[in-house]
This record gives C-alpha cells, structure tokens and sequence, in this order.
C-alpha cells in the first residue's frame, strides 16, 4: 500500500487497530473520511477525544459513564434489590435493550481465567461482595458466561 502518502497510511494503521477492522475495512473508513467535508473529520476527531476526556466507570456499578453515578444507578424508578452481574459494560447494554430488566448492574470489567492469570482480585467481585452484604440486594441474577 506504498501508493498512499505516509498522512494516509498512517490512518489507515491507527484505524485497523480498531477490533474487528481490517486493513481493508481501514482502507475505506479512510477514503471515506477524505471524501467528507473537514468539519465532519473534525467532529468525529472532537468526539473521540471528548469520549476520552469524559468518559468513566460509574462508582457503584462500574459501567460506562459521563458522571460518577451513572444514569442506571441514580434512576429511582430501578429494583435495587435485584442486581444483574454481567462481566464488561456491551452485555449491560444487551440486557438493557431486551427493556426485560428494571434492576440495578454490577460490572465485573472482565472474567475468571485462572489459565491467564486472571482471579479475584484482578475483577469486580471484592465490590460485588460488599454491594451484596449492604443488605439491599435481594437477588442476585450471573448473566455471565459459563466458561470458567
């Protein structure tokens, strides 16, 4: 891909870092950014960067949040005695969009693979633990995977 000026390839390389995009799939998010007005480049590059500014685990549950309670959380009109443990943030927006579920998260931000190296300590449960003996949790629902 040599035929590129290095500007290029170097979108090209940053953007196939993404999961699940290729180099060709980069090729064309590229062609498609230059074929764009500079301000439509700009927004997405503004947007980006503000994600990374803003973005944060909410305090209570750990998901994805602007502010340090997230909007799940500060919802009164949520179960909290019922608590949903799933282990990264995408598998809370999956049960959110079923609209099954009006109780409270607890986000793991990861799973059990005593293969890696990855116990206990190096997820959420120590919160979880704490969450549960508050005593406000009635009900605990594992929508985790099976594969520990």
């Amino acid at each position: 891909m040599s035929y590129y000026p290095p500007s290029i390839m170097n979108l090209i390389r940053n953007l196939s870092r993404l999961p699940g995009i290729g180099v060709k799939t980069a090729e064309r998010l590229a062609m498609h950014i230059l074929q764009k007005p500079r301000k439509e480049a700009e927004r997405l590059s503004r947007s980006i960067l503000e994600v990374r500014k803003k973005a944060k685990l909410c305090s209570l549950c750990f998901a994805l949040s602007d502010s340090d309670i997230c909007n799940i959380c500060s919802n009164p009109e949520r179960d909290p005695a019922i608590l949903c443990v799933v282990e990264h943030p995408a598998e809370m927006v999956a049960v959110e969009k079923s609209g099954a579920f009006r109780g409270l998260y607890h986000i793991l931000q990861g799973a059990l693979s005593p293969m890696d190296g990855v116990g206990p300590d190096n997820i959420r449960i120590r919160e979880l633990i704490s969450r549960v003996e508050e005593g406000q949790v009635r009900e605990v629902v594992l929508a985790t995977n099976t594969n520990v």
